[in-house]
């Protein structure tokens, strides 16, 4: 079976991978429409709808050429997208600084996610983090208001309202991150809040219960004033808090335990003139689903995944050094088992290496780690 890739890989910014997402390209066409065809609003109609924050324009209906009006609300489309880029680098840099790693950012349905190594549970350094990216949103945002005010009264239409549709579009950009509720920023700025008062997993537990209801009372409006966009932004909420609730409490379980204390001692390698055939007996002898392959040393690890390529008839001529992942991750007996589910969940893999002194001495696997928090979960209750 061929997985099917989710995102694109654009590029890299201050080496960080920047992807976009196939719900970006679903999001495209409906953003370009409304933002073609919404009418720039009066002064009357924006004190009634923004609540009199400002009188800028909101797409680019009040023009009468319409190729003009859909190429228009194309490229203020992708500018938009920069700018949530922008707002993601502004965590990342921010991260970075503090020694966090980030894996990449990707612009997807609802704007963007910067995929963090770690969340800090230190409550200062993540609420820096935390407002770095609303407040790139903002400066944005200004920056648009000043120049849209500046050439209010002599630029050209198109101009103009593009000037004053990325000023509203980041100020909308910022509040709506600030809300508090996790995955937005405002849920983490009320979770360190919360963590400077109490335990770090009550104030999670908190700040998920806050953003849940906060979702739920999004989701009724939405339901029964017929926005569709609140229904599916509130279920983006509610799972993206229940999510963070689950990797907060995987976190604080695995605290303290090290990888020789979940690892599987007992280690067959398999040689890499086995051939696929002898392989599968093997595994449904043993009821392993991955080994590492040795030499005189290891030089590799075959799991069931990399069988599952080769077509039956074949699996008696092909042999593991055909199909076995030559590049081995490995961890210490004595590093974090924290540490080694986050190396399974970058490099997207079933198992790891356990090596000391360059000899291996087990293999650590996400069974491994998951029969372990059970294990810890029934401890704790």
């Amino acid at each position: 079976m061929v997985k099917m890739k989710t995102s694109i890989q654009l590029g890299k910014i201050i080496e960080i991978p920047i992807r976009l997402h196939i719900s970006f390209l679903l999001i495209l066409p409906l953003f370009a429409y409304a933002f073609a065809t919404m009418n720039m609003p009066s002064g009357e109609w924006m004190q009634s709808h923004t609540f009199g924050l400002m009188n800028t324009p909101i797409g680019f209906g009040s023009m009468e050429d319409s190729l003009i009006r859909y190429i228009s609300g194309t490229i203020i489309t992708f500018v938009l997208f920069s700018c949530v880029l922008l707002h993601e680098l502004g965590h990342s840099y921010v991260a970075k600084k503090y020694g966090i790693g980030i894996k990449s950012i990707t612009l997807i349905i609802f704007g963007g996610i910067s995929s963090m190594e770690e969340i800090p549970s230190d409550p200062k350094i993540e609420s820096k983090v935390a407002v770095a990216g609303p407040s790139v949103s903002l400066a944005i945002g200004l920056s648009f208001y000043f120049a849209y005010r500046m050439l209010e009264f002599f630029a050209l239409d198109i101009i103009r309202i593009s000037v004053g549709m990325l000023a509203f579009y980041n100020f909308i950009l910022c509040g709506f991150n600030l809300l508090p509720a996790f995955p937005m920023d405002g849920g983490r700025l009320l979770r360190s809040w919360l963590a400077k008062r109490m335990a770090y997993v009550d104030a999670t537990n908190k700040a998920v219960s806050i953003g849940k209801t906060f979702a739920l009372i999004m989701g009724m409006f939405g339901l029964f004033y017929g926005g569709f966009w609140f229904i599916l932004i509130a279920f983006f909420i509610y799972i993206g808090a229940s999510e963070e609730k689950k990797a907060t409490e995987v976190t604080v379980a695995l605290r303290g335990v090290k990888v020789r204390d979940i690892m599987t001692t007992d280690v067959k390698a398999v040689k890499p003139d086995m051939s696929i055939s002898e392989l599968v007996d093997l595994m449904f002898k043993e009821k392993h689903m991955g080994y590492p392959v040795a030499e005189d040393k290891i030089i590799g690890i075959v799991t069931f995944n990399d069988i599952r390529q080769i077509p039956p008839e074949k699996r008696d001529s092909i042999y593991v050094a055909n199909i076995m992942t030559s590049e081995v991750i490995s961890v210490h007996p004595d590093d974090d088992a924290i540490m080694a589910l986050k190396l399974l969940s970058k490099h997207d893999i079933g198992r790891l290496i356990v090596m000391e002194d360059g000899i291996m001495v087990g293999i650590v696997s996400r069974a491994d780690l998951v029969r372990s928090l059970e294990l810890l979960g029934q401890l704790k209750l």
